[in-house]
C-alpha cells in the first residue's frame, strides 16, 4: 500500500539546507512511501477570530494534512527552537479546537543545520508540540543532520554517501513506523 507522506519544511529560505534535505529524502523514499512537500510560506498567521471564516490557504492546508497518511517535519533551528513559520503551520492545522488535522497521524522529525549538533534543540522543541497534537513520532533513529553546508552540491543534490545511507535507514524505519501506527 502506498502511503502519502506530507513533508513540512520549516525554512522559507531559497537555498535552505532543510529543503535540500527534504528533496533528498523525497528522492530516496522507498516504494511504499510517496513524499510530497506541502508549502507553508503563504499561510496567514493563525488568529482564532478567523476560525468562523478561515482564509482559503488555511482550508487548503488543513484538507491536505487530513488526506496525508503521515507527516515528515524537516526543520532548522532558530534560537534553540522551531521557526515561527513552522509553529504557525502547527497552529493552523490544529484548529478549530477538536478538529485537528494532526491527531493520530504518524510523524517523524528531521532537523538540519550547518552546526555540529544538527538542530537538536529544534528537533526536541517540535517533539513537545507534537505530543500535545497527538502525533505519534518515530523515536529511533533520531535524525539530527549537522554540517549541512558540506553535504550538498551547487544544484542542491546530496553528495555524502554516509548521509545518503543514513537517510535511507531513517526512511525505512519511518515506513515501518507508519505501518505500525496505522495498523
Amino acid at each position: 500500500m502506498v502511503r502519502d507522506v506530507a513533508v513540512v519544511v520549516g525554512s522559507l529560505r531559497k537555498e535552505s539546507f532543510n529543503r535540500k534535505a527534504a528533496n533528498a529524502l523525497t528522492a530516496l523514499a522507498p516504494p511504499p512511501l510517496k513524499l510530497e512537500i506541502v508549502e507553508i510560506r503563504d499561510l496567514p498567521l493563525y488568529d482564532e477570530d478567523l476560525d468562523g471564516n478561515p482564509p482559503p490557504a488555511w482550508t487548503a492546508f488543513r484538507e491536505r494534512m487530513r488526506r496525508a497518511d503521515a507527516v515528515l517535519f524537516v526543520t532548522p533551528e532558530y534560537n534553540r527552537g522551531v521557526p515561527g513559520v513552522l509553529k504557525n503551520a502547527l497552529d493552523v492545522g490544529s484548529r478549530p479546537y477538536g478538529k485537528s488535522a494532526w491527531a493520530g497521524k504518524p510523524g517523524a522529525v528531521v532537523s538540519v543545520s550547518p552546526g555540529a549538533i544538527g538542530g537538536f534543540g529544534a528537533n526536541h522543541h517540535l517533539r513537545q508540540s507534537l505530543v500535545f497534537l497527538d502525533v505519534p513520532v518515530l523515536q529511533q533513529p533520531e535524525m539530527y543532520v549537522g554540517g549541512a553546508n558540506k553535504l550538498f552540491d551547487a544544484e542542491g543534490k546530496l553528495t555524502n554517501d554516509g548521509t545518503r545511507d543514513f537517510f535511507k535507514k531513517f526512511l525505512d524505519a519511518f515506513s515501518a513506523w507508519i505501518e505500525k501506527v496505522k495498523g
